[in-house]
C-alpha cells in the first residue's frame, strides 16, 4: 500500500514539473534545456518527503504539489551545475548525457539559473485560498536558507575546497548536513508547514530529516564504491578521481556502514517521537537505507 501511495505521488510530480515549464514565456531553447534535465528521472525523493509528510499529518496531497515542484526544480539546477566541468566535470547523469554536453555548457548554467529561479515564483504564485500568505513567506524564505550560501551552496563550497584535503569526520558531516541534509530537512519542513504542524512535531521532525540527510549521503559514498553504472546512471569512482574525501575513506567501508545504520535507527525514533502517521515516511528511510541507485 505505502509503496503504491508513493509511486503515485511521484508520478503526479512528473506530470506535473513539464506543465510548469510549458507555461513559461520563455525562450524555446532554454525551455528545451530546463525540460531536459528536469525529465531525466530520479528518485524524486525530495518532492516525495513533503507528500508524505502531508500525507502523516492527513492533509491533501494536491496542496503541497507545487512546492514539490519547486524542490525538485532547485535540486535538478544544483545537478546540471555540478556536473559542469568547471565543477564536477561529469558526462552522465542518470543514464543520460548531462546537460551540457546536449545543450553547451553556456545554456547549462542558464538552464540551471533559470530552474532555481522559477522555483520561487511558483511558490509565490499559489493561490491564497489554497496556501495563506504568511505560510508561502515562510516556504520561500526557509527555501532560500536551505538552498542558498547558508544551505546548500555552503555545503557544495565546502565540498569543492575539501578535495584533495585531509578533513576531519566534523567537516566531512558540515559538507553533507549542508550540500545535501538541508534540502532534505526543508521537504519536511515545508510538508510540516503546509500540513500546520505544532512545534514539537516540527523540532521532531527536522531531527528526523537531519539524520535521513546524513544517511542518503552515507548510502552516496558506499555506491560510488560499491555500486554498479548501470543502476547508479553515471560513472562509479568519480569522488577518488576528484580526490573528495568520503564515509568509507574516513572511517573504512565497514565503519561507513555502522554510520548508516546509527542514522537511519535516529531518524526513525525521531519519527516515532513526532507522534504522527509515519508509515510513508518510515518507508522513504529504509529506501535510504538499501537503495541501489
Amino acid at each position: 500500500m505505502v509503496e503504491q501511495f508513493l509511486r503515485e505521488q511521484k508520478q503526479l510530480v512528473e506530470a506535473q514539473l513539464p506543465r510548469y515549464i510549458a507555461r513559461l514565456n520563455a525562450p524555446g531553447t532554454l525551455k528545451q534545456a530546463m525540460l531536459y534535465s528536469l525529465e531525466a528521472g530520479g528518485k524524486r525523493i525530495r518532492p516525495l518527503l513533503l507528500l508524505a509528510t502531508l500525507h502523516a499529518f492527513h492533509k491533501e496531497i494536491e496542496i503541497g504539489l507545487p512546492v514539490a515542484c519547486a524542490i525538485e526544480m532547485i535540486h535538478t539546477y544544483s545537478l546540471i551545475h555540478d556536473d559542469l566541468p568547471s565543477m564536477d566535470n561529469d558526462d552522465l547523469r542518470r543514464g543520460k548525457p548531462t546537460n551540457h554536453k546536449v545543450f553547451g555548457e553556456a545554456m547549462a548554467i542558464l538552464a540551471g539559473d533559470g530552474l532555481l529561479t522559477y522555483a520561487f515564483q511558483v511558490i509565490a504564485e499559489m493561490p491564497d485560498a489554497q496556501v495563506a500568505p504568511e505560510t508561502k513567506l515562510a516556504l520561500i524564505a526557509e527555501l532560500a536558507k536551505a538552498a542558498g550560501p547558508e544551505g546548500m551552496v555552503a555545503g557544495q563550497v565546502a565540498d569543492m575546497e575539501g578535495e584533495g584535503q585531509r578533513l576531519l569526520l566534523e567537516e566531512l558531516e558540515y559538507i553533507h548536513r549542508h550540500k545535501t541534509g538541508k534540502m532534505l530537512q526543508y521537504s519536511v519542513l515545508a510538508g510540516a508547514l503546509l500540513a500546520g504542524a505544532d512545534e514539537a512535531q516540527r523540532a521532531y521532525l527536522d531531527a528526523f530529516a537531519s539524520h535521513l540527510g546524513l544517511a542518503f549521503q552515507i548510502r552516496d559514498d558506499i555506491l560510488d564504491i560499491e555500486g554498479s553504472e548501470e543502476k547508479i546512471g553515471k560513472k562509479v569512482g568519480s569522488d577518488i578521481e576528484n580526490e573528495k574525501v568520503t564515509y568509507p575513506l574516513l572511517l573504512t567501508m565497514e565503519g561507513a556502514k555502522e554510520k548508516l545504520n546509527f542514522h537511519i535507527a535516529e531518524a526513525k525514533r525521531y519519527l516515532q517521537a513526532a507522534d504522527v502517521q509515519d508509515d510513508a515516511l518510515r518507508y522513504i528511510c529504509d529506501l535510504v537505507a538499501t537503495r541501489d541507485h
